[in-house]
Order: C-alpha cells, then sequence, then structure tokens
C-alpha cells in the first residue's frame, strides 16, 4: 500500500467525523499496488448508517476536510450505499485495502 501511517489516519479520522464510529474505509486502485508510482488516491467508503440524504454533504465535507490535512492531492471517494451493486464497489471490495 502506498500511503503512509500518516495518511492513513487523517483519512479515518475525516470519515469517522462525517460518517461516525463504524464507518469502514477501502483504499483501491493503483495505490494498492507497491511496484506503481503515482496515481490518485481512491477510497470507497462504507457508512454504517446510510442516511442517503445527507451523503453528498458529507462526501463533501469529507474531501474538505482531506484537502486540509492531506494538501491538494487526487482523491477520489465513492460511498457505497445498502445493497449496492455498482461494479466500482464490487471492484474496491475485491481489491481494496481497509484502512
Amino acid at each position: 500500500m502506498r500511503l503512509n501511517s500518516v495518511d492513513r489516519t487523517r483519512i479515518l479520522a475525516a470519515a469517522t467525523e462525517q460518517f461516525g464510529l463504524d464507518v469502514a474505509v477501502l483504499l483501491f486502485g493503483s495505490r494498492v499496488d507497491d511496484t506503481k508510482r503515482g496515481g490518485d488516491i481512491d477510497l470507497l467508503v462504507c457508512p454504517a448508517i446510510a442516511e442517503t440524504k445527507e451523503l453528498l454533504a458529507k462526501k463533501i465535507r469529507f474531501l474538505a476536510r482531506l484537502e486540509k490535512t492531506l494538501g491538494e492531492r487526487k482523491i477520489d471517494v465513492v460511498i457505497e450505499l445498502p445493497d449496492d451493486v455498482r461494479p466500482i464497489v464490487r471492484v474496491a471490495h475485491e481489491t481494496g485495502v481497509r484502512l
């Protein structure tokens, strides 16, 4: 995994702040592969309680918090919904690493 422990801690803190203590965050994509270089940070956020009316606002606040703590970096965030069957969610679960 090409994400240092400080960045992992900051990501989890921001996720917990926005989505609650029971949130799970998976890193997926090129940052999981130690042989690659560069690449954006792809995150799947799995909230324990999915209040869909608030998810967009929480996602925006989460990204803003990450920009403050990690700096300006390319970060893609996917929020998992209940019974989510999107291919990107499936791939994230199959290839991702839990932070």
